[in-house]
């Protein structure tokens, strides 16, 4: 793009908008000796779009993908330097809450099936399993056949909003430097709410009571091992019972001299030698903390390895383990909960509401990893059961500031709402929904609220 004095955006002036302070030049004294003034300059407006999506996670392909395939140019930000966010850079190769979602959700299992990478289990029944490396190369060509304008290591850091309160830009930091990005509608799909709170939105963080948010887990891949010889440590298929191989495991790594954090490991199969391990918690820390997210990392890796260690030494099955990688990107279950137009509550799940707005059922229950170590290390028991429920397009629209949306675990809901919605089979639906929305909201000037039910769920 030529770059002329349209194509800036000045930090620290009136271009930037109550979004972007600071408004500081070098010449400014600073009061707290323990903060630095960062002068104003321009900002190089790098692209524009229709649709911009902030996080390329499975809300946030699924958002690029359904926005692009409705014909309005796209652009897809994305920190780590692959797209699936915690389906790959995460390592998680598990998916949950995908049986009852068509649209996106069947077409990536269809292409990762075509490609070798959906696990069938030993009973030759498509699983929840699928191969990391397989699901990045699917993501990454159904996004360029779209025509979406991907940018991997690229980070949001600030937003701009017009006096008007709209979402205008958004900053990002990579190796090109400081850059904006303009958008018509922006989707946050970053999973923390990044965006959305740096664009001024009220938000909701852990358990009413107590502050606490579900512990972080970062997942593993393991080789080394062969399914016949670990059948008793792990299942493949939902209609077996999850308790038992969780419970063999964990007693095998206590034998090896180290009890996890999580009190049900759990070993999931990708290929007969290729298997996905969870096994830690990390507990007291926040996802919207890049401090306790290092923390959580660092300790996590170290158990991980003191766990596979421990059951090398007992030979056996376990005699060749290996960890082939730890995930990129901790799993990080809970952080900000964004305001919106509607807010989904434990009341929806006990009454099965649904609604005319829907963007997907939930079936996944209610799972609260515990949150104090001290009580349970393991998944606290619900009050109650819940009910099959819809999540409506109204809590993906941000109630603070326009032409924002959210989709994935970041929407409007309650902590125990949040626990069941946040699997990324659903994750997937809010995003399609969402890069619809936007999509149409983009094309007619209007803001996602406007837009009508009937516009973009045909």
């Amino acid at each position: 793009m030529k770059t002329t004095r349209r194509n800036f955006l000045k930090l620290g002036g009136a271009t930037a908008g109550a979004a972007l302070v600071p408004r500081l030049s070098t010449a400014a004294p600073v009061a707290n000796p323990k903060a630095v003034a960062e002068p104003a300059r321009e900002i190089p407006v790098a692209g524009e779009a229709d649709v911009v999506v902030c996080g390329a996670g499975p809300a946030g392909v699924a958002a690029a993908l359904a926005a692009a395939r409705q014909g309005a140019s796209t652009i897809l930000l994305e920190v780590h330097g692959c797209l699936g966010g915690v389906w790959t850079a995460g390592a998680l190769s598990w998916i949950l809450d995908h049986q009852n979602k068509p649209g996106f959700m069947r077409e990536i299992l269809r292409r990762l099936a075509e490609q070798e990478g959906r696990t069938l289990s030993r009973q030759q029944i498509p699983s929840n399993a699928y191969d990391v490396e397989v699901m990045k190369l699917v993501l990454e060509d159904l996004c360029t056949e779209a025509g979406v304008q991907i940018h991997l290591h690229t980070r949001v850091c600030a937003v701009v909003r017009d006096p008007q309160n709209r979402v205008t830009a958004v900053i990002t930091e990579s190796k090109s430097g400081r850059e904006a990005m303009h958008g018509k509608i922006f989707i946050d799909a970053t999973g923390d709410g990044d965006v959305a709170a740096q664009a001024g939105c009220k938000y909701d963080l852990g358990h009413p009571e107590t502050g606490q948010t579900q512990p972080m887990s970062l997942m593993a891949l393991l080789t080394g091992i062969n399914a016949e010889e670990i059948a008793a440590f792990f299942r493949d298929d939902d209609a077996t019972d999850w308790a038992k191989p969780k419970d063999a495991l964990r007693v095998d790594m206590e034998r090896g001299g180290h009890s996890p954090s999580y009190a049900k490991p759990s070993l999931f199969r990708v290929r007969d030698s290729l298997f996905a391990l969870m096994a830690n918690h990390e507990y007291g820390v926040r996802g919207h903390d890049a401090r306790d997210v290092t923390r959580a990392t660092l300790h996590a890796r170290k158990e991980l390895h003191q766990l596979i260690n421990g059951l090398r030494k007992l030979a056996g099955p376990w005699k060749n383990v290996r960890i082939v990688a730890t995930g990129a990107q901790i799993g990080v279950r809970e952080a900000r909960r964004i305001h919106g137009r509607y807010r989904v509550t434990e009341e929806d799940l006990r009454e099965g509401r649904l609604h005319q707005d829907a963007v997907c059922r939930v079936t996944f229950g209610i799972d609260v990893h515990a949150t104090d170590s001290k009580k349970e290390k393991g998944i606290e028991k619900p009050a109650f059961r819940s009910k099959a429920y819809d999540i409506p397009v109204r809590a993906l629209i941000a109630k603070d500031v326009s032409g924002l949306m959210m989709a994935g675990r970041c929407i409007s809901g309650d902590f125990l709402a949040h626990s069941s919605y946040r699997v990324t089979g659903n994750a997937v639906a809010m995003g399609e929904a969402a890069g619809r929305v936007a999509a149409v909201a983009a094309a007619t000037k209007r803001l996602p609220q406007e837009v009508k039910v009937n516009e973009w769920k045909g």
